[in-house]
């Protein structure tokens, strides 16, 4: 089945953690991002990075193909009390002025794109000398963490899914940036833990690729109970403190193409 977010926009909206305010912060703070800049977020899902980059003062627009989850992200914009404006269309067939935007935002979705076309849109709709951000919030799996035991039961009900065992970092993405001609590329990374309750967790992994993305409805409630019966027998602490690496990735654009 093709991987299909909307599907689980209910989940996606109440129990996947967004990006924690370092990011923001570090962001204002380096000078990638400054209070006014007009910001695009590329498959901006419930709106978590276009929120804040809103709540900092930015004029932003979200870009997203599904209709769900826009409208998920519509509803946590007032309840935030911000406005960010929304343009529903896949990044690839997207129709943006040139040197449109101060930052071009991609969280939690690269890899969703195709890659070398997406990154020469981006330049051409960043202005001279703009930025591009792509990060990622990603749960670490560890030896026997409950990380590990979750990813291995979601490929028990889904094997073709190849998201697991990932390090939260993607040097191949430096690649499709500077082949695009970004140049000034840095990264950072840091590690934090979040709280989940068992109820929360499963409500993440409901709204994961794996699982509620792809799979039928039988087959979610299916995992979900087998879900809550291995955290109750594994990892029956509540809150669990989740391991997570955020992974940051700018490059500025030299310029508008030819």
């Amino acid at each position: 089945m093709a991987i299909d977010f909307g599907r689980t926009a209910a989940d996606y909206a109440r129990h996947r953690a967004g990006f924690p305010e370092i990011f923001f912060d570090r962001l204002l703070s380096d000078g990638c991002v400054h209070t006014g800049d007009v910001v695009l977020d590329l498959g901006t899902g419930t709106g978590t990075v276009a929120r804040g980059m809103a709540l900092r003062g930015c004029e932003v627009t979200g870009l997203d193909h599904s209709a769900p989850l826009l409208a998920q992200a519509a509803e946590l914009d007032r309840a935030a009390g911000v406005q960010v404006k929304q343009v529903r269309a896949r990044v690839e067939n997207a129709d943006f002025a040139p040197a449109s935007f101060d930052v071009v935002t991609a969280g939690q979705c690269w890899h969703w794109f195709e890659r070398a076309r997406s990154a020469a849109l981006v330049r051409k709709w960043l202005r001279p000398g703009g930025r591009f951000v792509i990060a990622h919030f990603d749960w670490v799996p560890l030896n026997g963490n409950m990380v590990q035991d979750t990813e291995r039961l979601i490929l028990a009900y889904n094997a073709g899914w190849t998201m697991h065992s990932g390090s939260g970092l993607y040097p191949a993405w430096l690649k499709d940036l500077a082949e695009a001609g970004f140049s000034d590329l840095r990264t950072w990374s840091l590690d934090v833990e979040v709280s989940y309750s068992h109820a929360d967790w499963r409500g993440r992994i409901r709204a994961s690729a794996g699982i509620g993305a792809s799979l039928d409805e039988t087959r979610v409630q299916r995992f979900d109970a087998e879900l809550a019966a291995l955290l109750a027998a594994r990892h029956a602490g509540e809150p669990m403190a989740v391991p997570h690496r955020l992974w940051v990735l700018s490059g500025t654009a030299p310029g508008l193409l030819g």
